[in-house]
């Protein structure tokens, strides 16, 4: 894939974004730029899907024990296994009023800890064409998944060329955990919310960037990585333009903070909505904590120290060693030329996620998943523009597909 460009820069820290070509020169041919990105995502979804159809058949062929009870084993309910099922359960019956508690009197697991626009979107589609939950859900992950490819090819060409947003997005569509692009599971529609917010703030367009980040906060947890990172951007900005840098118009700097604090305020609405509708305070925090249970047992939930929590009950110091060993890894990783020239913006995303996952997340087998809104950072020329590191990248990709989906399928769960 070629395409010549040209770039300007506004200020050392943030790059002007790059002017990405109608048509791209693909296989051979002369194509819109989103239809080779488009083809690309078809061809992964094939392989996924094929490797998907292949396990589930030689499942019921040898009667293997799935990690996930199916009542029903089909194609699509084996497609969308694990947490999948609270999904349809937020689609046929709603949110619970009382939340379910143990012997113990402790909260068990429920659809409080899932967000309600992918179910809404669902439930939509199920009523337009009458298909149950789970082909619903297959359909809907897809089809943002294919949204969600397009915006990201956009996002990595407007700061790293058309070259590195090609390879940024193979690496997203063939990535070894790429089946939640087609699951029953919210990811694709939140990757496509993110990408599509992101995508704003590097176009300072902060208006437009306010309903991704709104509608990302009803998603999934993780959307108040886009506030903070846009209030690093404007503290950022604030500071070059006093040291005789760029400036901003009054009106910029607005849009910017309201933006900013109405991304904010929906962040943070789920955990007071789940209190007003079971009448319980910590409902959410509770609901959340109930699949820490079988990792670390009860605790109460202290920001920034989940990781530290898991690490030391298994390794002790050493396992708190490790956990700063990760974050050193991280801090170095950010401060790299490569990812420090995708612009401002996309380090601050970068590291406003990262901590996110750190202060709130305990670390299990669904981080791999969860690192997944961190694809923008795969454009960085380190990586693609580095022809053996990047074909090592793709054949490790497509190589541990297959490993993932036997792991996660009939060994523990994503």
């Amino acid at each position: 894939m070629t395409a010549g460009t040209t770039s300007t820069r506004r200020s050392v820290l943030t790059p002007a974004p790059l002017s990405v070509p109608r048509r791209l020169r693909f296989a051979g041919r002369e194509v819109p730029w989103w239809a080779a990105v488009l083809v690309l995502y078809a061809v992964s979804r094939l392989l996924t899907t094929t490797l998907m159809l292949a396990l589930f058949i030689a499942a019921n062929i040898g009667h293997w024990s799935y990690s996930s009870p199916l009542m029903d084993p089909t194609f699509f309910t084996f497609s969308g296994s694990w947490d999948a099922a609270y999904y349809g359960q937020i689609v046929e019956q709603g949110y619970p009023t009382s939340l379910p508690l143990d012997s113990d009197g402790s909260v068990q697991q429920n659809p409080w800890a899932f967000l309600p626009l992918y179910p809404i979107v669902v439930r939509a589609v199920m009523f337009l064409t009458g298909m149950t939950f789970y082909p619903a859900g297959f359909v809907v992950a897809m089809l943002f998944g294919a949204a969600a490819s397009v915006v990201l090819f956009r996002l990595v060409a407007a700061r790293a060329g058309v070259s590195s947003a090609f390879w940024a997005t193979a690496f997203f569509c063939f990535g070894p955990l790429s089946f939640v692009l087609q699951i029953a599971y919210a990811e694709s529609l939140f990757f496509l919310l993110m990408f599509a917010a992101l995508l704003a703030m590097t176009h300072r367009r902060y208006w437009l960037m306010m309903p991704f980040g709104v509608a990302a906060a009803f998603t999934r947890p993780g959307a108040l990585a886009l506030p903070l990172a846009l209030a690093i951007v404007l503290i950022v900005r604030m500071v070059q333009a006093r040291r005789g840098g760029e400036g901003f118009r009054p009106r910029e700097r607005l849009s910017m903070i309201v933006s900013g604090v109405v991304m904010a305020v929906a962040g943070m609405s789920w955990p007071i909505i789940a209190a007003a509708v079971t009448g319980t305070g910590d409902a959410y925090v509770s609901t959340e904590l109930s699949w820490w249970t079988g990792f670390i047992g009860k605790v109460a939930f202290i920001p920034l120290t989940p990781w530290f929590l898991l690490s030391w009950r298994y390794l002790s110091i050493l396992g708190a060693l490790i956990v700063l060993g990760i974050v050193a890894a991280f801090t170095w990783m950010m401060t790299r030329p490569s990812v420090r020239a995708l612009g401002t913006d996309m380090v601050a995303y970068g590291v406003s996620y990262g901590l996110y996952l750190f202060a709130v997340f305990l670390p299990q087998q669904s981080l791999f998943r969860l690192l997944l809104p961190l694809s923008p950072l795969a454009g960085a020329r380190g990586l693609t523009r580095n022809r053996r590191a990047r074909k090592f990248t793709l054949i490790a990709c497509v190589a541990l597909q297959p490993v993932a989906i036997v792991l996660l399928w009939f060994i523990g769960y994503p």
